[in-house]
């Protein structure tokens, strides 16, 4: 999360929405507590647009304003615990995650974001956020898995559950910008599953994603052709990644 794209919490001229998230985040700071509160209420009080509309105009890719409040209340929370926080953090996040909305667990897996980008996570933060991405991860909606690929799964998914989250996010046509790191941790096995997943919509006759190239450049991705299509398959066959 980059600095453009929190809302403003010091301007004491900027918005409602503003003045509420630097009131909470100064709550937060007295009283951990509060945190739970802050979290239900930040969808009504910053608004839920795109960060970036003009690019991801869902807020799908890149998170929406109240993901960033969140992600910004998860920090003040850490930062409010103290140095040693490890296990109360974790099962904070825990709790927020689990009895939280959609945008609230949104907001929770923004906020491991937002740590991990500040340094060195505490073991036990960690495995508590690897087990909320992995929850993440098993859902059918698009904005939890793409949450769920950020600099948080970059630093400290396996490589087995990162390949699958990647290909996920091809087989349910959100874009790869979501994933953080894709670059450095794409390998040869990633490529063999993006080339076989290619395969089974080419016998399927159905569109190969675009994406898959920037998984296997040597796929060729559109509309199948009846050429590519393998002899003696139905259209409906072949298996979901």
């Amino acid at each position: 999360m980059t600095e453009d794209q929190t809302p403003r919490v010091d301007d004491a001229t900027g918005s409602p929405g503003d003045r509420w998230l630097a009131d909470a985040l100064a709550d937060v700071a007295r009283d951990p507590g509060s945190a739970a509160r802050a979290f239900a209420l930040a969808g009504r009080k910053v608004g839920r647009s795109a960060l970036r509309p003009d690019e991801d105009p869902a807020g799908v890719l890149h998170g929406t304003v109240d993901d960033a409040a969140r992600a910004s209340l998860v920090v003040a929370l850490a930062d409010a615990l103290g140095p040693d926080r490890g296990a109360a953090l974790g099962a904070r996040l825990a709790d927020l995650y689990q009895h939280g909305d959609t945008a609230e667990r949104r907001g929770v897996l923004r906020g491991l974001d937002a740590l991990s980008e500040r340094g060195t996570l505490d073991p036990d933060v960690a495995v508590v956020g690897t087990e909320l991405a992995a929850d993440a991860l098993r859902t059918n909606d698009q904005s939890l898995v793409a949450a769920a690929v950020g600099p948080f799964a970059a630093a400290h998914l396996d490589q087995h559950a990162w390949r699958h989250a990647v290909l996920k996010l091809v087989f349910m046509g959100v874009s790869l910008d979501a994933v953080a790191g894709l670059d450095d941790r794409a390998d040869d096995e990633l490529a063999r599953m993006a080339r076989d997943f290619a395969a089974e919509r080419r016998a399927a006759g159905r569109v190969v994603p675009d994406d898959v190239a920037r998984l296997a450049p040597d796929v060729t991705t559109g509309p199948t052709r009846p050429d590519q299509a393998t002899p003696g398959t139905s259209s409906t066959t072949g298996r979901s990644a």
